[in-house]
């Protein structure tokens, strides 16, 4: 369980949303959360690729090295 304090500003637009759709702010506050979480897992992953490149530990290829790869 989480309990979070939010700005009076940020609590009316989200009551005014949640009314006008028939949802709860909590819906509107969970959906929200998840998809912020998702796109911080996104970069996160992203930055350890990053890393792992100017590490040498990765490569790029092109598309064509790769079909080849892949076809050979």
């Amino acid at each position: 369980m989480l309990s979070i304090r939010i700005p009076k500003e940020i609590d009316a637009r989200l009551e005014r949303l949640a009314d006008e759709a028939g949802q709860t702010k909590s819906d509107y506050a969970r959906k929200a959360i998840l998809e912020r979480i998702e796109q911080i897992e996104d970069l996160h992953s992203a930055e350890q690729v990053l890393d792992r490149l100017r590490n040498g530990e990765e490569r790029v290829v092109s598309s064509e090295e790769m079909w080849r790869e892949l076809e050979g």
